[in-house]
């Protein structure tokens, strides 16, 4: 698996069990109920099992919620996902590829889902805090679902502010991002959230 199939699986695709207070978990919950819309920078790192070579990417991530979202990797290389809510394109411009899943199919039970879908996050995954660390409060969701492509999710506040998240899949890998230049319900065009693919470029899938 390549650097870039973590990201495409959680766009397709976000240490205290059983605490009394819920902080993390209840500041989630104000995030979903507050936020219509984000936009934020991001850097991200991949960590394999064997925990050598992390390969390291950033961009821009903007949603609109229920079900639309984009995320835009600049470097080290071109990579564009794009959610309208009916599907999920996957544009990598190096290969002249667009990869193109069902939302309903992409969706469930995935990081994208939790901070991007409905407000009902309970019905695709199962919420536990997770402590504080690095200055932040965490919280830990794991899909209901075998088929997500995730073992967990771990999501980090500052305070009611959306920092951090982490990812652990199936196989091992660890992909950390951290958001930084976070914008709460910035006006964003529609077109951002549409995908048609360029000429001659191969589409795949649905």
């Amino acid at each position: 698996m390549n650097w870039r199939q973590p990201l495409c699986l959680a766009l397709c695709a976000l240490a205290a069990s059983g605490a009394a207070h819920a902080a993390a978990i209840d500041k989630l919950q104000q995030f979903l109920d507050t936020t219509r819309t984000l936009r934020a920078d991001f850097a991200q790192t991949v960590v394999a099992r064997n925990g050598r070579l992390p390969q390291k990417s950033s961009g821009v991530m903007m949603f609109w919620r229920p079900g639309k979202f984009r995320w835009q990797i600049d470097k080290p290389y071109s990579q564009l996902v794009v959610g309208d809510g009916t599907k999920i394109s996957i544009h990598d411009p190096d290969l002249r590829q667009v990869t193109v899943r069902k939302a309903s199919a992409a969706l469930g039970g995935t990081p994208a889902s939790l901070l991007a879908g409905e407000r009902t996050i309970d019905r695709d995954f199962s919420l536990r805090e997770a402590g504080e660390r690095d200055g932040l409060e965490w919280l830990e969701a794991t899909p209901k679902a075998a088929d997500s492509g995730f073992e967990k999710v771990r999501v980090g506040f500052a305070g009611n502010e959306l920092r951090a998240m982490e990812l652990l899949d199936n196989l091992g890998q660890t992909t950390t991002l951290l958001f930084s230049r976070v914008e709460i319900n910035p006006r964003l065009a529609p077109s951002l959230f549409r995908f048609t693919p360029p000429p001659n470029t191969d589409v795949i899938g649905d």
